[in-house]
């Protein structure tokens, strides 16, 4: 059995959002997203592929399609695949997510 503590494996950085794989398969990955204030990752979409973020810590205001809505500890929400998606950290705290994507796009 592999088993990983989410928070224990944040880790920050002025620089860039961080993105830390906790777990991954054939057929979907897991990984932690850091965000310090102000820090994004841009909009995108993946073919073939939804992801969900779960809000760990923090608040972030997300935008998928046409629709942005903030959403904090616990929360989450779902990027369909083909569908346009992406996070910001508006706040003034750090923000983590817990991030699910299946299928797996790196092993397609």
């Amino acid at each position: 059995m592999e088993a990983k503590d989410t928070l224990l494996s944040r880790r920050f950085s002025a620089e860039k959002m961080q993105k830390i794989n906790l777990l991954e398969t054939e057929r979907m990955f897991a990984d932690v997203y850091c965000l310090e204030p102000g820090q994004e990752q841009k909009v995108h979409k993946h073919g073939g592929a939804d992801k969900v973020y779960f809000v760990l810590e923090g608040t972030g205001c997300f935008r998928i399609g046409d629709e942005e809505r903030g959403l904090g500890p616990n929360q989450m929400v779902l990027a369909p695949a083909d569908v346009e998606h992406g996070v910001r950290n508006s706040s003034g705290e750090r923000l983590t997510l817990l991030v699910f994507m299946a299928p797996n796009p790196n092993k397609r």
